[in-house]
């Protein structure tokens, strides 16, 4: 075989060769774009011969065998002789086709003689099911890519693409209009490449301006700065256009700033003479016709345009060398991301254990950063409001509060009797229990959105977002009425006299739990609305913990499925104890021994004696205060039986429900949701822990941690990819 780094031109810069040899021996070209030359034009241009002058391969004549699918061919540098052949499938091939087109290879050929070149392309074109244009059936063209890479001791690198050449009609039986847009889809893909040297191949005796492919390079090289046209066929050109074509040359029209270059390929007959020198052929020619023997040395025959070349791929590296090692480090930064994100290799049984209990712990340790409100000490807490679960908690116990205090009774107790108890409140609900600017801005944030949406308050009593895995434990409430604003009395005399016994000027005591349980009746959708937003606010707090953790789907996935079952049986747990508490409150014994109940009844009692005397009262100057007579007071106070009875009962009623709804919110905060749910030792969030690891099963172990094929693929590549993106990058400093 003939060498050819010897035939071609230099590359100016021997630093900038070693270089460029480097990243091609990396096999950065995979991965980013680098300067090459890319061959295009019309079907029957001449670009195949140009291709063939260029590079010195013997490419077949056969019209069977043109150009129907993109062909690479790089010329490195290597210790050894040696020329390999293989194709690269396309991104849109199936799995077996790549493993097929993958595993052909032609290696170890030391000379590409033209018998052998088109026996290889015969071959290839059966492989990629393409077919000459007598073969019905079978594609015309292939966006699979033959890769012909030639290696040589004195080699310079050189990598040119041939494309197939685009057409403006098709043939019946041949070509079809997908396969035209198929080829100018496929030529346009590598022309968009920034660092291309574009040699628009053109036949000289044709109209300049019928040249579809000057005007796609025009529209993808814009600056013209990496466009060079190559004329052809100047033996066809007619007397009369041959001045058109010296003002191409010229620079007089159509200019390219890469100028222009005339080219005289070989016929069919000088091909067959053995003893043909393409090269003696050519300068002869451009000698000795006119008026091509007055164009400058410098535009006419492939050894020019092979000098020029290699000037123009000198430049364009030096230009393009700061932007090659941006991408470089783009891509680098990338490859490790996507291999950070794989996470640690988990093949063997130790690995997948070690993997399973560093995430356990990292798990356990933000989840103790999350309970204790110290959000700064992880970044993941900047980005997910689900993820501050101590804020969450507390704003959801402070709306249960303000709910139970604001819709908790059936009936609002009477006005008369509302007055300070013994711990400062008011009577009625309490404005430090309404929800202030600052909460409803915490349950408003975007990223909180699905945890706690905008409350209505006395509409609804869930806040939270809904769980599918969830939605048969988790309770759905009616919506709570409000308390009737007035009727207490009534109401409480009615229940009364539908109650009332034998009893002589007083009740029994059998009366007190049966109004307790019809003034609490709201309650119960008020509890267990509560007891399942805690559920889903530790829910959603486990599974995006564990994703913050562990960004493999797949093994997030299998964590959950693992844990589902544990953490089922611990809201259930939760729910049971809520429901406990809400019997116990409401069905069982009224009963207190809170010293503020007695406090608080006198209290009301005094306040009702208070308000009746009070415009009765006379000032005494002598005893410096009010007093009322008692006659005055027996004229007053002349209430009826049933209006005692029903004014005890309402203080009796309205004492105790300041002590047990306090009582109550307490215990289903502490016990059913901070004990059960969040801080208790067998909480949710305590499950995924290294204990737990340590007592999963080895079938466990590989359903959840274990690694695929396909990732264990992409972990391989990626490792690859990224020791060869950093001795290209170092080929760079």
């Amino acid at each position: 075989m003939a060498n050819h780094s010897k035939d071609r031109g230099k590359l100016a810069d021997p630093k900038l060769l070693e270089v460029i040899d480097k990243l091609f021996e990396y096999n950065i070209g995979e991965y980013v774009a680098l300067p090459q030359l890319l061959v295009v034009g019309d079907q029957s241009s001449g670009k195949s011969s140009v291709l063939e002058g260029l590079t010195k391969l013997p490419f077949p004549r056969d019209s069977g065998l043109c150009t129907r699918f993109a062909t690479q061919i790089t010329f490195r540098r290597a210790p050894t002789t040696k020329i390999a052949v293989s194709i690269i499938p396309s991104a849109n091939a199936t799995k077996e086709v790549a493993e097929k087109l993958r595993a052909w290879k032609k290696e170890g050929i030391k000379k590409l003689e033209r018998e052998v070149f088109a026996s290889i392309l015969n071959e290839v074109h059966e492989l990629m099911g393409v077919g000459k244009p007598s073969e019905p059936g079978k594609r015309t063209f292939s966006d699979d890519v033959l890769r012909i890479e030639i290696c040589d001791p004195d080699q310079e690198h050189l990598s040119v693409i041939d494309v197939p050449g685009i057409f403006r009609r098709v043939t019946e039986g041949v070509t079809t209009q997908s396969d035209k847009a198929m080829v100018r889809d496929m030529v346009t893909s590598y022309m968009q490449n920034p660092r291309s040297i574009i040699l628009a191949v053109i036949p000289a005796n044709v109209d300049i301006a019928t040249q579809e492919i000057l005007d796609m390079a025009e529209e993808l090289d814009k600056k013209g700065q990496r466009t060079l046209g190559v004329l052809t066929k100047p033996d066809l050109v007619d007397k009369s256009s041959e001045s058109n074509v010296i003002d191409l040359l010229q620079g007089r029209s159509h200019k390219l700033n890469l100028g222009w270059a005339i080219v005289r390929n070989p016929g069919q007959e000088e091909l067959a003479n053995a003893s043909f020198d393409r090269n003696f052929a050519e300068l002869n020619f451009f000698k000795t016709r006119n008026p091509w023997a007055k164009l400058g040395k410098d535009k006419v025959g492939i050894e020019s345009l092979q000098t020029r070349l290699g000037e123009i791929l000198a430049e364009t590296v030096r230009r393009e060398f700061p932007h090659v090692k941006a991408d470089i480090n783009k891509k680098l930064k990338d490859c490790k991301y996507q291999l950070d994100s794989l996470g640690p290799s988990r093949e063997t049984k130790d690995q997948q254990h070690k993997f399973l209990l560093e995430l356990a712990t990292q798990f356990q340790n933000l989840t103790s950063l999350a309970l204790k409100a110290h959000y700064g000490g992880s970044p993941i807490f900047e980005n997910s409001q689900s993820l501050k679960l101590a804020t969450l908690i507390v704003s959801r116990n402070e709306l249960f509060s303000r709910d139970v205090a604001m819709r908790g009774h059936v009936m609002t107790f009477g006005k008369e009797a509302e007055a300070k108890d013994s711990e400062g409140e008011e009577a009625s609900a309490p404005e430090n229990e309404k929800m202030d600017s600052t909460q409803m801005d915490l349950l408003n944030l975007d990223d909180a959105s699905r945890i706690l949406s905008n409350p209505q308050p006395r509409t609804a009593n869930r806040y939270t977002t809904e769980h599918e895995d969830l939605d048969e434990l988790l309770y759905h409430p009616a919506k709570v009425v409000e308390p009737k604003s007035s009727g207490i009395m009534e109401w409480l005399e009615g229940i009364y006299k539908s109650s009332r016994g034998f009893e002589l000027g007083t009740y029994d005591c059998s009366i007190v739990p049966i109004i307790w349980k019809k003034q609490s009746a709201h309650w119960d959708d008020l509890a267990l609305s509560y007891i399942s937003d805690v559920i889903c606010i530790v829910h959603r707090f486990h599974s995006d913990l564990i994703r913050s953790c562990c960004r493999d789907e797949r093994v997030v996935a299998g964590i959950n499925s693992v844990l589902s079952d544990h953490l089922i049986k611990r809201y259930s747990r939760a729910i049971d104890h809520v429901k406990f508490v809400l019997y116990t409150e409401r069905n069982g014994t009224p009963i207190t021994a809170n010293h503020y109940f007695a406090n608080n009844l006198e209290k009301c009692r005094q306040l009702r004696v208070q308000k009746g005397m009070k415009n009765k009262a006379v000032w005494s100057p002598q005893q410096s205060a009010q007093l009322v007579s008692l006659d005055v007071v027996m004229q007053t106070y002349h209430a009826s039986n049933l209006d005692h009875i029903v004014q005890d009962l309402h203080d009796i009623l309205q004492s105790y429900y300041k002590v047990a709804r306090k009582r109550f919110v307490d215990n289903c905060c502490m016990q059913g949701a901070d004990y059960h749910l969040v801080t208790g030792p067998d909480a949710p969030v305590r499950v995924f822990s290294p204990a737990f690891v340590a007592d999963l099963s080895s079938e466990q172990l590989e359903t959840i941690a274990g690694e695929d094929v396909a990732t264990r693929r992409k972990r391989a590549a990626l490792k690859y990819e990224i020791e060869n993106l950093e001795k290209g990058k170092k080929a760079l400093v």
